[in-house]
């Protein structure tokens, strides 16, 4: 099997978990279209290729550092995704287009902040290179198709998913926005607190 193909599989493995991420591409996808939760789910692969990136070209001093680390990183984490629940929870106008150049980049940027905050993602991608038989630094100068092929595993992932989602917005009712945007909003602070009670000593 290909180092591509071996990648784009551990990438849909690795995507289908849904976190504090898929909420939000759901929700974005829901409110502002298809291209919202792309732009959302673009931010998540970034992420994911830059941790299965150091896994693939053993770079154990950048995955020490970020494990080292990995409490207060995932703090910052959990305060985003917190904040993004309680704004979203008390919203109240809809935005029914995609957000103007600054409200895509910020799309982009919140789901890849909450994904890169998350150091543990590189020793699930360890496991799964050595499940597959891909040894870190061994890959050489072929490690960069492992990270397409993780690229690509996200990425098909989150087009299924709001390709789904943007199916079902097409039959949703026009009372439904702040209903949906309070379940979400509930649900990513849920998210945010429970990085809270996993990351502080309690």
């Amino acid at each position: 099997m290909s180092l591509l193909l071996k990648g784009i599989l551990i990438g849909l493995l690795f995507g289908v978990p849904v976190g504090a991420v898929g909420a939000m591409t759901v929700q974005r996808t829901w409110e502002h279209g298809i291209k919202a939760g792309l732009l959302t789910g673009m931010g998540s692969s970034v992420a994911d290729c830059i941790y299965a990136g150091i896994g693939a070209f053993g770079l154990t001093i950048v995955s020490d550092f970020l494990l080292e680390h990995q409490t207060v990183i995932h703090l910052v984490g959990g305060a985003i995704v917190l904040y993004l629940g309680i704004r979203l929870f008390f919203r109240k106008e809809e935005e029914t287009e995609v957000p103007e150049v600054s409200g895509r980049w910020r799309m982009f940027l919140t789901s890849f902040a909450v994904g890169i905050t998350n150091p543990a993602a590189i020793l699930t991608f360890l496991f799964a290179f050595s499940w597959f038989g891909i040894a870190g630094g061994s890959t050489k100068g072929n490690g960069w198709l492992v990270v397409l092929g993780v690229f690509l595993g996200t990425w098909l992932w989150w087009g299924g998913l709001t390709a789904a989602v943007s199916l079902a917005r097409k039959k949703k009712r026009k009372d439904s926005f702040q209903r949906v945007n309070r379940i979400f909003g509930v649900v990513l602070s849920l998210f945010g607190v429970l990085v809270f009670i996993k990351a502080l000593p309690i």
